[in-house]
């Protein structure tokens, strides 16, 4: 291109832009008092309307006065155990809620089903258009109980309680899973809710009353040996296999093994109490407060006799009520 005149622009070969020659000079704005003052006023005004529907639906979503029920949820790892209080005359239905995907499909001997690592052994049930206050907080460390569907995600913090509520009119199963990093198995804590109609949830409540009735009159039973092993099994895969493992082989340097060890072979007595007591300091849970007699009994027993260790006890529903 040839030579630009003054007060022109020309378009150079290399980016194909106008470029202003030099000495240009730039245009000039002035400031505008009264404008700046209206467009701050009007954004004042704006944020205070949003604001208002803001804060109504903020207290809203934590106002959990009015509830239909109220259910506790402590979180364990990696369990969750749930206290509902069904009314002033009525017992109080509390159970644990633990992963039930079969073992096999964990270490991939199974093909997987499609709510793989999202189902459990007790679901918690609640009635449709009922208003659910939750109550949270953990047996040991930082959990949170989250269903996507009904928008709560809270916090489990040992020694404190947090609270939260969910309505839904809509009958039909709910997951969700554990939201905080809480541990080796905390992909292995799923949250399944069952919403049912009224009637349902009352047929739900007279077998849980059935069902406690049983577990209590199952403690004053004296148990066969064989009884006992099959419970126990049931009872390990539950509640011991996620850290000891199904073969009760353990972890190295995490989880210690059972097979012979000093405490599945030793001394009756101590087995009972580190199973109903725990061992301070260690990962090692105290169960007395999770399972009921007929369970530990059977557990220890199981303990005591799979895997070769065979030492021939039985323990009795009746040994665990004398060591409470």
């Amino acid at each position: 291109a040839g030579q630009a005149s003054s007060g022109t622009r020309r378009r150079t070969k290399d980016d194909g832009l106008w470029h202003d020659r030099r000495g240009h000079e730039a245009a000039k704005f002035d400031d505008n008092l009264t404008v700046e003052i209206v467009w701050t006023i009007v954004a004042f005004i704006l944020l205070g309307f949003l604001a208002v529907p803001a804060t109504k639906v903020l207290l809203a979503m934590e106002d959990v006065s009015n509830s239909d029920m109220s259910i506790k949820v402590t979180a364990y790892q990696w369990k969750w155990h749930y206290d509902y209080n069904v009314g002033e005359n009525a017992k109080d239905i509390n159970f644990f809620s633990n992963l039930s995907t079969p073992i096999e499909e964990i270490k991939n001997k199974a093909t997987k089903n499609d709510n793989y690592l999202l189902e459990v052994d007790n679901r918690v049930v609640v009635p449709v258009n009922k208003k659910i206050r939750l109550l949270f907080t953990s047996a040991d460390v930082i959990h949170a109980w989250w269903i996507p569907d009904f928008g709560v995600k809270k916090d489990a913090i040992p020694g404190y309680i947090n609270e939260s509520w969910f309505k839904t009119d809509k009958v039909g199963t709910y997951r969700g899973q554990c939201a905080e990093l809480c541990g080796t198995n905390h992909g292995f804590m799923p949250v399944v809710v069952d919403v049912v109609s009224e009637a349902d949830y009352e047929t739900w409540i007279a077998s849980k009353m059935e069902s406690a009735a049983a577990a209590e009159a199952s403690s004053n039973k004296t148990w066969t040996k064989d009884e006992l092993m099959e419970r126990g099994k049931t009872v390990y895969a539950t509640s011991c296999a996620a850290c000891h493992q199904a073969d009760g082989a353990g972890i190295p340097n995490v989880f210690p093994g059972l097979v012979g060890s000093p405490i599945a072979i030793g001394d009756v007595a101590k087995h009972i109490d580190v199973v109903v007591n725990g061992v301070s300091g260690t990962a090692m849970q105290a169960f007395g407060p999770q399972l009921n007699d007929a369970d530990l009994a059977a557990l220890v027993t199981y303990e005591r006799n799979a895997w070769g260790n065979d030492t021939g006890d039985v323990v009795q529903p009746a040994d665990i009520k004398a060591a409470r």
